[in-house]
């Protein structure tokens, strides 16, 4: 199909002349946009937090988060949700705005680019052995490398790239392919589709975060677990 973009990375809305290799596109700008309003958005509702037995209703769904978040972080690794809320916390909200700003006339989710889930998953993958480091220190943390036997080295240490790949493709393609399927069933039905497509992409947003947020708290607690 002629003229059909399989990546909003595709769609170039700046090139420099003098250095044709910068160039700033959809994916780019609207991750930029993404940031910029969890960024105006958090200061905007911590402003004026109260600790009144009448809060705002933005404080509420903050706190109704914030608390969520925190519960499953410590269901997931058993440790005191504090050091890994700001990372978890952050990775969860970045991919469910990013998501939900589908319903949004002309934008393009970041997340149908595999570069954008390939640098959440890449930032999950760096994030794993600091917070085992941090843990353990760094010869208790390399040791788990080598167990159950130093053979098992190569395996151990593939494992890792495994998953981080699998994290990032995971995430590019259940967006993408929602993308593609619900472009395909509006050339058929336009009219009742894109409403019921809509609310099936909000919804299969939502859970992707939920999932990529609950596979990284999975990574750092297996690194973070104390050895028996």
């Amino acid at each position: 199909m002629n003229g059909v973009q399989i990546s909003p990375d595709e769609s170039i809305l700046w090139q420099s002349e003098a250095w044709p290799v910068v160039k700033i596109n959809v994916t780019l700008a609207f991750t930029w946009l993404v940031m910029a309003l969890l960024v105006i958005g958090s200061w905007w509702i911590t402003r004026r937090l109260t600790s009144d037995t009448k809060i705002p209703r933005w404080q509420n769904l903050l706190e109704v988060l914030v608390t969520g978040i925190r519960d499953q972080i410590r269901d997931v690794s058993r440790h005191d949700p504090g050091p890994y809320m700001p990372f978890v916390g952050t990775l969860f909200l970045f991919i469910a705005v990013a998501n939900l700003l589908s319903i949004v006339p002309g934008y393009v989710a970041p997340t149908g680019s595999l570069s954008t889930t390939a640098a959440l998953a890449t930032c999950v993958f760096v994030a794993v052995p600091v917070f085992g480091i941090a843990s353990h220190g760094v010869g208790d943390y390399l040791k788990r490398y080598l167990q159950p036997t130093p053979l098992m080295f190569p395996f151990n240490l593939i494992g890792e790239l495994s998953r981080t790949l699998a994290l990032a493709v995971r995430l590019y393609g259940n967006m993408m392919s929602g993308a593609v399927i619900a472009a395909i069933l509006i050339s058929f039905v336009p009219l009742f589709v894109p409403i019921v497509m809509q609310v099936m992409g909000l919804l299969t947003g939502m859970i992707q975060a939920y999932i990529f947020a609950v596979l990284a708290m999975v990574y750092i607690a297996s690194a973070t677990k104390v050895a028996k």
